[in-house]
């Protein structure tokens, strides 16, 4: 239900998961709460035995550590609070999500004059013109899917224009969006709270604490640490990147200004654009050709399932087969559509497990939101898009390879959320390869594969914009971990204030006042990185640091990547990933390949 309401949107879908997820909540804090249980599970850990396997005791001790975070120690009022903390989060965070896909979804702007859609992508203007169609309009009808955002961001000549659909993104969900039933300032206010008060109870002194609990990272101060390291490293190069660019648009850049002006930048210094590369990238070209190269590294095998039943018309299933055998299977989604939650995604449908005499095999959901299909049935992506494509990917291989049978620390359970995101991020070292994109490309009208030289002016303008892409994450890390780790009962500081405190230290474009980034913000505010945002630098440190042990030995070497599968992909969560990164990689990872791999002077 929660999967179909996200790509369903309808009320009756949302009404479903409303009415469960109250239901859901409880279960799940029953459980974690339940103390005979917690006492059985502690009985186990006292008598397992000398030979038990590595798996075996993970799972004990994750279950251990889980009733503790639960409040399965508390007093019974105390407990009882707990758990209300626990539904009321729940509902609220559901709440936040629903507001910015209904601001979304409900945000178009209608254009009549085709001199202000100069500039744009000729799929984009098909869809715009297809959308002012099917809602009765002459011209062109423009929405706020990503897409369309991206577009128009990009590629516009009409600075009006570009603002416009910048002011539309960045007010979704606030008091300065079109209209005030999506605010989500209160539901910002309430979570931040309740994430606070829960932290508290089971004895915390803060909600980026107890989200450590589950982590790699040991404080908070190892974390803001970390992210000042790579602004640290970052402003010089980033400082550069905008002189540049200012100097190449000559005139001052406003936050709508700067990806036009990159785009333009890149095409003229590397001869190279999105648009040109986008022919060479059907979506289903590089759908094949990237599931051949798991074939190739992992020795598996995929093939679509037409049996299989779906939510909707683009979706197709996947059987993954090793030696003859399945081992897994899942669904992919990959085009926009009204109603369909914003971003990309993997989830899990079945958690491969084998317990009591009876086993399950993994099932997964990728989930993207690339341009609709045209009349020819082609849909064409950005290289940004492909990336994109692998790394949702590289998580689907994480639940699909597992070999761990215990569900809850098999596939992605049980991985600390800051490194959960190692095996997507390495994915996407293989998206800025020749060899691979030779085999993920052909022109949708002269069905050649990306030529060399076009792929080298792809990969030296890969830094362009690094500095300041870094930055931009960063100021994201660290807004999500302040919020958390700041946060006072008693005297809220305004989460606005935060942000710009947090720009005012990392930020090299500024935004204007009317920008509200928390209240759309679903990656912490309704999904799983509170706290954890900073996450993604986190792993990219690990992902570059382990695609150099491919770059080493060769990209498609067996040997490389059966160790990557065996010490990483199989293992799930049931050991100490840095122990796991050591054996696959035979020491720490270190910054230097993120570094190197972003372009980064130090």
């Amino acid at each position: 239900v929660s999967h179909l309401q996200s790509v369903l949107g309808s009320k009756d879908w949302r009404e479903a998961y409303k009415q469960a997820l109250p239901l859901l909540t409880e279960y799940g804090t029953e459980l974690s709460q339940n103390v005979e249980l917690q006492r059985a599970y502690a009985e186990v850990s006292r008598n397992l035995p000398a030979d038990a396997s590595q798996a075996s005791r993970s799972a004990v001790d994750h279950a251990l550590r889980d009733f503790h975070l639960a409040g399965v120690d508390l007093e019974t009022a105390a407990k009882d609070r707990f758990k209300a903390i626990m539904q009321e989060l729940a509902e609220t965070q559901a709440d936040f999500e629903h507001n910015v896909q209904d601001a979304s979804d409900a945000w178009t702007l209608h254009i009549t004059d085709a001199d202000n859609l100069l500039g744009l992508p000729d799929a984009a203007l098909a869809r715009a013109a297809d959308d002012a169609r099917k809602a009765s309009l002459e011209g062109w009808l423009l929405s706020l899917d990503y897409p369309t955002y991206d577009a128009v961001l990009k590629h516009a000549d009409s600075r009006d224009l570009r603002e416009a659909l910048y002011r539309g993104w960045v007010t979704r969900g606030s008091d300065q969006g079109r209209d005030a039933k999506w605010d989500n300032s209160a539901n910002i206010e309430r979570i931040l709270a309740l994430r606070h008060e829960a932290a508290n109870l089971v004895g915390f002194s803060n909600f980026a604490e107890y989200s450590l609990a589950t982590k790699m990272a040991d404080t908070p101060d190892q974390v803001i640490a970390f992210l000042r390291e790579l602004s640290a490293h970052s402003r010089a190069s980033a400082e550069k990147e905008l002189e540049e660019l200012t100097e190449f648009a000559g005139m001052h850049l406003e936050a709508w200004d700067v990806t036009y002006w990159l785009e333009k930048f890149k095409q003229d210094k590397y001869s190279v654009s999105n648009e040109e590369l986008r022919a060479y990238f059907p979506a289903n070209t590089v759908k094949e050709g990237l599931f051949a190269l798991a074939s190739q590294l992992y020795s598996v095998e995929l093939a679509v399932d037409p049996n299989v039943a779906s939510w909707h018309e683009d979706v197709r299933y996947y059987n993954v087969r090793q030696g003859g055998q399945v081992i897994g299977g899942f669904y992919t989604d990959l085009f926009a559509r009204n109603g369909k939650r914003a971003g990309a995604w993997i989830d899990e449908c079945i958690t491969r497990q084998r317990l009591n005499g009876h086993s399950a095999l993994p099932v997964g959901y990728l989930v993207c939101n690339f341009q609709p299909p045209n009349e020819q049935g082609v849909s064409l992506l950005t290289h940004d898009e492909v990336v994109t494509l692998f790394h949702e990917f590289g998580h689907m291989l994480h639940h699909l390879l597992t070999k761990v049978d215990f569900p809850s620390i098999s596939g992605i359970n049980g991985v600390p959320w800051d490194a959960v995101e190692l095996p997507s991020q390495f994915m996407e070292n293989f998206a800025w390869s020749y060899d691979v994109l030779t085999r993920c490309s052909s022109h949708h009208e002269y069905n050649k594969p990306l030529p060399r030289d076009l792929f080298d002016k792809l990969d030296n303008s890969r830094h362009a914009g690094a500095a300041l892409a870094m930055l931009r994450q960063l100021e994201l890390g660290l807004f999500d971990f302040r919020v958390h780790a700041e946060y006072d009962p008693d005297a809220p500081a305004p989460v606005l204030q935060v942000l710009a405190d947090v720009r005012d230290e990392v930020a090299l474009i500024k935004h204007p006042n009317i920008n509200r980034l928390p209240h759309a913000f679903s990656h912490i505010f309704a999904g799983g990185y509170a706290a954890g945002y900073y996450s993604y630098k986190w792993a990219e440190v690990l992902a570059a640091d382990a695609f150099g042990a491919f770059e080493e030995a060769g990209i498609f070497d067996e040997a490389t990547a059966q160790r990557f599968r065996q010490e990483i992909l199989e293992v799930g969560g049931s050991r100490d990933i840095m122990q796991a990164y050591i054996a696959f990689r035979g020491r720490e990872p270190t910054i230097d390949a993120l570094l190197r791999q972003t372009g980064i002077e130090t």
